[in-house]
């Protein structure tokens, strides 16, 4: 087993579904949970997905020998300084946070000789719906998780968070965090902006739901996680505002390009354009 009691701070969508993971591979013993709300805390325990609901942080940590913490960026470091006081020297954390250089200088910050019981992670899955309903013991299946190590991080800390997403069938990598955050951005939070941004242009139309009432599955699928949750996303776009700025100031300058190919009639600018991109769409990914 890999851990005995494990400590949840945030059990929503991505820490709600690695309670259940592990507790269908067999590999927690107690969980504890720790919401913002007594509501969600309530409903966690209502679902199963942890066993005992704690009131406060420092009593969500207490005795754990595991932390994970799945929480808005926004709250990152304020969760990192809340627990640090509470937590013992063997203790093995880790995160879901999707911005990982903002993480790590907040865990240099608030964590003081424990830093080195921390493994900064990164699960690259989830999807549109976000709460305790939304968790499922599947999610990370045959899904990379991205591990941002410190130079500080204790050789044992680091196989018992890999050990933990490969018990719940993740494939795990490591990486740079200036790396991650510059890949995330350009993979992740990027099309999730250019999502929120047409669905609310469109929202502003007069005959916004006659539009819509003629969505095709291509708009469908590009427009579903406009529905991911407002306050995380607004979270992660600041917090990787550098490598947000530098895409999209690029991405505005190809559309203005094209938006000059349209008004002028050149059809080889727009064929060559989106040659090039069925090209590279079909070569790097596989249904």
């Amino acid at each position: 087993m890999i851990f005995e009691r494990l400590c949840i701070i945030g059990v929503g969508l991505i820490g709600g579904s690695l309670s259940l993971a592990l507790k269908q591979a067999g590999q927690v013993g107690e969980v504890v949970g720790y919401a913002r709300t007594a509501e969600t805390r309530q409903q966690a325990l209502d679902l199963g997905i942890i066993d005992v609901a704690a009131d406060t942080l420092a009593e969500a940590v207490r005795d754990a020998d595991g932390i994970f913490i799945a929480v808005p960026m926004g709250a990152m470091e304020s969760v990192l300084a809340d627990i640090a006081p509470h937590i013992s020297d063997k203790v093995v954390m880790t995160d879901g946070g999707s911005v990982k250089t903002p993480v790590v200088k907040a865990a240099y910050a608030e964590l003081g000789d424990k830093v080195q019981r921390f493994v900064p992670g990164h699960p690259i899955a989830g999807t549109e719906k976000s709460g305790p309903n939304s968790a499922f013991a599947t999610l990370y299946q045959q899904h990379q998780v991205i591990l941002t190590l410190l130079t500080d991080t204790a050789d044992d800390a680091v196989v018992t968070v890999r050990a933990m997403w490969e018990a719940v069938g993740a494939v795990v990598t490591e990486m740079d965090p200036t790396q991650h955050d510059a890949v995330l951005a350009a993979t992740s939070h990027l099309p999730h902006v250019l999502a929120f941004n047409l669905v609310d242009v469109l929202a502003q139309h007069d005959d916004c739901q006659k539009v819509l009432r003629y969505a095709a599955g291509g708009f469908r699928d590009f427009s579903r996680i406009a529905s991911s949750d407002p306050v995380m996303w607004r979270d992660i776009c600041i917090s990787n505002r550098d490598a947000m700025l530098a895409l999209l100031t690029e991405y505005r300058a190809g559309l203005e390009t094209i938006s000059a190919a349209i008004a002028s009639g050149d059809e080889d600018y727009l064929l060559s354009v989106f040659e090039r991109a069925k090209a590279a769409r079909d070569t790097r990914f596989t249904e």
